[in-house]
């Protein structure tokens, strides 16, 4: 937690905002803060800067006061990402990891060669998703919570929603078989769709094509989509 991230909805009236549990134990076990210690805190969705951190006593939580912000979160990714929904455990990982280097605009697919039962996971209940993003946003020292959308059936995305996603936007399509080389550090905004570990099956890849997007690669080795999604997204965009 490189970031305190403050919500409005804990505030306390007057400037003042309260900590959540699991802030309060970074803050005293990891920070080991002590009373009036100033603290890297953000808004979320808002800027970032320093505030005052107050202890919590019997009476009270803890809290931070005095805020001074004066710095914008950095900038995200020109980036929408397309992923297919990968296993529970490696979904939160990811959703981390995407996060955290500023993907702002997420849409999670279903693939024929995703397991029906992944739909059912607790990790895709609203609280799951946004705690891991928020976890994204910490390490990041970002703000921004993305946007993101649960996406059941593939042809009806694909053929009625991407256009409107594309345009003005260069489409690319993780796959590595008759692609060419992924592009290095591009000039534009792009919407990016990996597939899940088994790869996307011929028709999908022909959905893809048909809606403008054009396959890439990586080279030879096959990668597992937690370490593909920062491959991919520091050679498109690098620092």
């Amino acid at each position: 937690m490189n970031i305190i991230l403050l919500d409005s909805k804990n505030t306390l009236g007057d400037g003042l905002y309260g900590l959540t549990l699991r802030q309060q134990t970074h803050i005293s076990k990891v920070i080991k803060a002590q009373q009036g210690d100033v603290l890297r805190v953000g808004i979320l969705n808002g800027k970032i800067g320093e505030g005052v951190y107050e202890s919590p006593s019997e009476d009270r939580a803890g809290y931070i006061h005095s805020l001074n912000l004066s710095s914008l979160p950095p900038e995200p990714l020109p980036m929408v990402l397309v992923m297919a929904l990968p296993r529970p455990n490696m979904l939160k990982r990811t959703l981390q990891n995407i996060t955290a280097m500023g993907v702002k605009d997420l849409y999670l697919i279903h693939s024929a060669k995703v397991e029906k039962s992944y739909w059912q996971s607790p990790v895709l209940q609203t609280e799951s998703i946004q705690q891991c993003l928020l976890e994204g946003l910490e390490q990041a020292k970002d703000t921004v919570m993305p946007n993101w959308s649960l996406i059941p059936r593939f042809r009806p995305f694909v053929e009625d929603q991407l256009p409107d996603i594309l345009k003005d936007k260069v489409g690319l399509l993780a796959h590595p078989y008759l692609s060419k080389r992924c592009p290095i550090d591009i000039q534009q905004p792009c919407v990016l769709a990996l597939g899940p570990e088994g790869g996307w099956n011929e028709f999908e890849v022909s959905k893809w094509h048909e809606a403008g997007m054009e396959s890439v690669h990586l080279g030879d080795r096959i990668l597992k989509v937690e370490t593909v999604v920062p491959v991919l997204l520091s050679r498109l965009y690098p620092a």
